[in-house]
């Protein structure tokens, strides 16, 4: 069972993994590929609400995929779009894609050889990943402007069927620790992290929440 302060840690890591934007109409939604279909809802919902003409869904054949659905997470994300009544002329699909840094790298190769050039994004991922989806942007296509958000969801309203509270907190230290490396290895840009959020991912992995850690 999750003490009271296993999740007090926990949710002091989430308020700093989310980035907490104000969106405002950009030239492009992307939406990064992911187990959760409400990412991708969330993504459709922002189209249309008109704050971008063009969505985009990014996202391979990983693991999780082919062996729940048998299809790319991009590919299956445009079926949940269109059953929303986003149109399909104004949706691209990049589905190679394994990871965040692909997510950008191939969408760029993809916006380019269709010779589309836009200057901003509004980028949508889980709530968790958000602060990494940033930091793989900046890393990758430094000059765009991008905004980070993700399906409106509290931390305890996130766990749902199939994803409980203690993969949540695993994950979120996990990221939390990606934060931390990923620059070094020229992966993110560098982003500060606060003594006390740094302190709550050191609890944790001592309270064994360490199985999405990489062992250094």
């Amino acid at each position: 069972m999750i003490t009271k302060k296993e999740k007090q840690l926990a949710m002091k890591i989430s308020e700093y993994l989310k980035m907490n934007h104000d969106l405002e109409k950009s030239d492009c939604i992307l939406v990064l590929g992911s187990f959760d279909d409400r990412v991708a809802e969330r993504g459709a919902d922002l189209y249309l609400q008109k704050f971008a003409p063009l969505l985009i869904f990014s996202g391979g054949l990983v693991k999780f995929a082919k062996d729940n659905w048998g299809e790319t997470e991009a590919d299956r994300f445009v079926k949940i779009a269109t059953k929303m009544d986003v149109p399909r002329k104004d949706i691209l699909i990049e589905n190679k894609s394994t990871n965040t840094g692909e997510n950008i790298i191939f969408t760029h190769n993809l916006l380019k050889e269709k010779n589309i050039n836009p200057e901003s994004f509004i980028v949508v991922q889980k709530p968790y990943m958000e602060r990494r989806a940033y930091a793989t942007f900046k890393k990758h296509w430094p000059d765009k402007k991008v905004l980070i958000t993700s399906p409106q969801l509290s931390f305890e309203e996130y766990p749902t069927t199939g994803i409980d509270m203690k993969y949540i907190i695993e994950t979120i230290v996990g990221d939390l620790q990606r934060v931390k490396l990923y620059p070094e290895k020229g992966f993110q840009i560098f982003q500060e992290i606060p003594g006390d959020v740094w302190d709550a991912y050191e609890q944790l992995v001592a309270l064994g929440y360490d199985r999405r850690v990489i062992k250094e």
